[in-house]
């Protein structure tokens, strides 16, 4: 389990946690938290628990991307798990996911259905979930470039075969939109899966990164669009096809 944190977001921390150790894994399985802190301050150690399954670190700022890439060089599981430090996980998604991945080398990824946590407590669904089952190459940029530059599944349910994740480089170093660049990657060179029951709570919140005005200025929008895009097409021209067959 991989998750970036900024001082803003720390006070979440001890909710993701609880969602972590609700979390039942197959005998023989089990997680690790690598937190890793997107700056140097002194604001996020404190709700940091304090379990030896779980590792802190801080480097330079950098963004998400940049910290949740760093975060690897501690991340020595089979698979990586997305989990922002404002989400929390659905029960049993871990064994979900994993039940997935073991189970057939030509899936390279997952996501989950998410549900949005609203700010009193209620969550609402997303429209226009795929059904359960495999989801081929292409097809998540393709609906992704079709409907505005919104994906079909979303990048912070991931659950991703670390040799992929390492074979494209971690995440986009991208100020935003590093995990819709790195979903569509995946989905260029290998096989995923959604899963239908729900995995994620996605929190909003006033001081959620995705719905500051920065996040969407069209200049830079535009540009994180283009080379997000632009990467996905030349993975796939390259016709190179990941899989734990290989």
């Amino acid at each position: 389990m991989v998750t970036a944190v900024h001082g803003p977001h720390a006070r979440f921390l001890p909710q993701a946690y609880a969602s972590l150790c609700e979390q039942r894994l197959p005998q023989g399985w089990r997680w690790q938290w690598v937190v890793q802190e997107d700056g140097e301050s002194g604001d996020v150690r404190p709700y940091v628990p304090s379990d030896p399954r779980v590792t802190f670190r801080q480097g330079r700022a950098g963004g998400p991307g940049v910290a949740r890439t760093i975060a690897l060089a501690r991340a020595d599981g089979a698979y990586v798990k997305v989990l922002d430090a404002d989400d929390q996980l659905a029960p049993g998604v871990l064994a979900r996911d994993l039940a997935v991945l073991e189970g057939d080398p030509r899936i390279g990824w997952v996501t989950s259905r998410v549900l949005d946590l609203l700010p009193d407590g209620t969550t609402v669904g997303f429209p226009g979930d795929p059904g359960e089952g495999p989801i081929e190459r292409g097809t998540v940029l393709e609906q992704w470039k079709a409907n505005d530059f919104l994906a079909p599944v979303h990048p912070a349910s991931l659950c991703v075969r670390r040799e992929l994740l390492l074979a494209l480089g971690g995440w986009m170093a991208l100020p935003a939109s590093e995990d819709t660049g790195l979903l569509l990657a995946l989905d260029a060179v290998s096989r995923g899966w959604f899963s239908a029951e729900t995995g994620l709570l996605y929190r909003k919140w006033e001081g959620q990164v995705t719905g500051q005005p920065a996040h969407v200025e069209r200049g830079e929008r535009e540009a994180r669009m283009a080379v997000v895009e632009a990467r996905a097409r030349a993975l796939s021209r390259l016709r190179w096809s990941a899989s734990a067959e290989q």
